[in-house]
């Protein structure tokens, strides 16, 4: 190979290094700049919708039991 084409490569090989290195830091700088105000209130939503899920939970629980053991009296054979 040429030394002029492996001397153009190695040229364009350290641009697209330098472009990728730019593009990282321009997105460092980005990422630093944005507000950390919504990820509080997403965490408390997130927290308040758990809460709520865990106690439909529980009262789904405590309807399911009532209602196996209705079931159970139900097939059990009468006396």
């Amino acid at each position: 190979m040429h030394p002029i084409i492996l001397y153009t490569l190695a040229m364009q090989r350290e641009r697209e290094l330098r472009y990728e290195s730019e593009e990282r830091r321009m997105l460092a700088e980005a990422s630093a700049l944005q507000p950390a105000g919504p990820s509080v209130a997403r965490r408390s939503a997130a927290r308040a919708f758990a809460a709520v899920s865990r106690g439909s939970a529980a009262a789904v629980r405590r309807l399911d039991a009532c209602v196996a053991d209705d079931l159970g009296r139900a097939l059990a054979p009468a006396e």
